[in-house]
């Protein structure tokens, strides 16, 4: 400590000057004890926000729990869940896990590694970890919450002390999220650190995020300014361009960010469930504030039969092949079942159930907005947001079938309507900080959404690396959906490769991932170079296809075994530059 300065010329003598210098050095180390901002300031025990997450949810949660951190006196680590080495996990004293389920319950892109990590039966002990988890997930879907359920199961195995309780939270996530974490920061705050614990640095100062009021609970009603068919009239699909205006709301966005829309139910649907009912659109019901048609209409999931639904109709249907499916608990047979099925499927099955209105819509889940990827950038589309989106329409028994969305957008909102929207962030899906480094993007079909929007941010921004786009679909003449804009895009130089790949325009059919194996040598050359790597769309077969793809490009021209590859790819995933935005 440096001893307090007296002056020569000081009234004091000799003996005087030294005990005032030893009590003021007392007075200045009692200062800087309980003084953070005097001197150096007492290191704040860190707690560590660890997430795992797919769209973004998770991660908005974590920063949350930071700022509550702070508020605690505690100094939060935010990172994902696969940012972690397990070295360094096993050494932490207070985590809260933030996760997301992904799909039939899988851990999201970002925890994938740490879970298989602390899967591992040689994984140490972490009896030193005082731990808890948030976990948020769909109740739609059978494995709700598994990503949260399976990493709090695995930790106290491991001998880690839980904290609290783990929440599971549904799709409405927002309010038990945060009571949840109001109420574990006090309690993060009174464990006791160790003589190991290494002080957490302080973390960078963010901005603050800029908190919209609009949002799922309030949605602005965005007009329609376009609503135009991409695909050709002889395609098989039917694509869509639309664009909102953003008026005078403040929503802003970044590429990679969602939109979400708040969809309205087919009035010939709810027409057709009234009349099986046998009641008026006006009619009254109980703990509802407004009338069944409307409802059903706004406020009610009716197109996808709800679990406690489908239990109620199997109890009293009399239908042999559903009782059996449910009853067997062969949730792969009773997907196959429904499908192409909706709730007045199931009214149907016996002419003569009769539910009364008030104990059918207690058995109906709430009606959600429909997240779609943005295929805009901001600095491109000032007060404008752009989706691509292909309309869901099928037949199934005697009737034509739509998306929920997708169809209400096409056929019901049309240019000059409003529909109401809101952004969700998505940090984990970005185009590089750095703007001279190369970017390889795979996209078919609807897939090129959020390319679209890396290629005009890159553009915009005056990014100088590379950009490579392998997009496709079934046939070039009628599928080809911004061909005028990609090929405008490789004259101006903002993308330099353009891959194509369109599967029945000959007789051996050609995906995304021939088009990545024909190209492997510059596509491993451009990782090599600091490349990152994309993809969107379809995750149950297309990114499966481009991940194996991927793996092979990279064992046979990085000379690497199988086992070398995954580990090569890993740490693409670590590093951020394999990023994945699949649905």
């Amino acid at each position: 400590m440096k001893i307090p300065y007296i002056p020569e010329d000081s009234p004091f003598n000799t003996d005087q000057k030294a005990w005032l210098a030893g009590f003021m050095a007392g007075m200045n180390s009692r200062l800087l004890a309980s003084d953070p901002a005097a001197g150096t300031a007492r290191a704040k025990p860190p707690v560590y926000i660890l997430y795992g997450s797919q769209t973004g949810n998770a991660e908005g949660l974590a920063r949350t729990a930071a700022a509550t951190a702070k508020s605690h006196g505690l100094e939060p680590v935010v990172k994902s869940l696969d940012e972690v080495e397990l070295e360094a996990f096993a050494a932490m004293r207070r985590v809260m896990i933030v996760t997301s389920t992904y799909g039939e319950g899988e851990m999201p892109d970002n925890a994938e590694l740490f879970w298989e990590e602390i899967s591992s039966p040689t994984v140490a002990r972490m009896e030193e970890m005082t731990f808890g988890v948030l976990a948020i997930g769909d109740t739609g879907y059978d494995g709700f919450c598994e990503a949260g359920k399976l990493i709090d199961m695995r930790l106290e195995q491991l001998g880690a002390k839980r904290l609290l309780a783990r929440v599971d939270c549904d799709v409405d996530f927002e309010e038990p999220a945060t009571g949840w974490i109001d109420a574990a920061m006090p309690l993060f705050a009174e464990v006791e650190g160790g003589p190991d614990e290494v002080a957490a640095a302080p973390a960078a100062e963010e901005a603050a995020p800029v908190v919209s009021a609009y949002n799922r609970k309030n949605p602005y009603a965005s007009t329609l300014a376009v609503n135009r068919r991409l695909s050709g009239n002889d395609s098989a699909k039917e694509i869509r361009h639309y664009e909102f205006d953003l008026g005078d709301s403040g929503l802003i966005y970044e590429a990679g960010d969602a939109l979400n829309v708040v969809p309205e139910n087919d009035p010939a649907l709810v027409g057709l469930i009234l009349n099986h009912l046998g009641v008026a659109a006006d009619k009254a019901v109980a703990r509802q504030d407004k009338p069944l048609g409307e409802l059903l209409t706004r406020s009610f999931e009716i197109s996808t039969p709800s679990r406690e639904l489908i239990a109620a109709v199997e109890q009293h249907a009399g239908n042999e092949d559903l009782s059996n499916i449910v009853r067997s608990g062969d949730k792969e047979a009773l997907e196959n079942w429904l499908w192409g099925k909706d709730t007045l499927d199931l009214l149907q099955l016996n002419p003569g159930l009769a539910l009364e209105v008030d104990d059918f819509v207690s058995l109906l889940k709430p009606l959600q907005h429909r997240a779609y990827s943005i295929s805009s950038s901001a600095l491109a589309n000032p007060g404008r947001v752009h989706l691509t989106v292909a309309s869901v329409r099928y037949r199934s028994g005697e009737r034509l079938r739509g998306g929920v969305c997708s169809t209400y957008l096409a056929d019901r909102v049309a240019e000059g309507d409003q529909a109401g929207i809101f952004v969700t962030t998505n940090k984990s899906f970005r185009v590089p900080a750095d703007k001279s480094v190369p970017v390889i993007m795979v996209g078919p079909g609807t897939g090129i959404a959020p390319f679209r929007a890396f290629l005009q941010e890159r553009r915009e921004s005056g990014a100088n690396g590379r950009n490579w786009l392998f997009f496709g679909d079934q046939k070039r003449a009628s599928d080809f959906i911004y061909e005028d804009e990609l090929t405008g895009m490789m004259k101006e130089g903002v993308l330099s490769r353009l891959d194509l790949a369109f599967s029945r325009d000959q007789a051996e059919k050609i995906y995304v991932q021939t088009r990545m194996k024909e190209n492997g040598k510059e596509l491993f050359a451009w990782l090599q170079e600091g490349g990152h790597f994309y993809v969107c769309g379809d995750a149950s077969r297309m990114a499966k296809d481009v991940d194996q793809a991927l793996h092979d490009v990279i064992a046979k021209h990085g000379g690497l075994d199988a086992e070398a590859a995954v580990n090569y790819v890993n740490q693409l995933k670590r590093e951020k530059r394999y990023l994945r935005d699949v649905y």
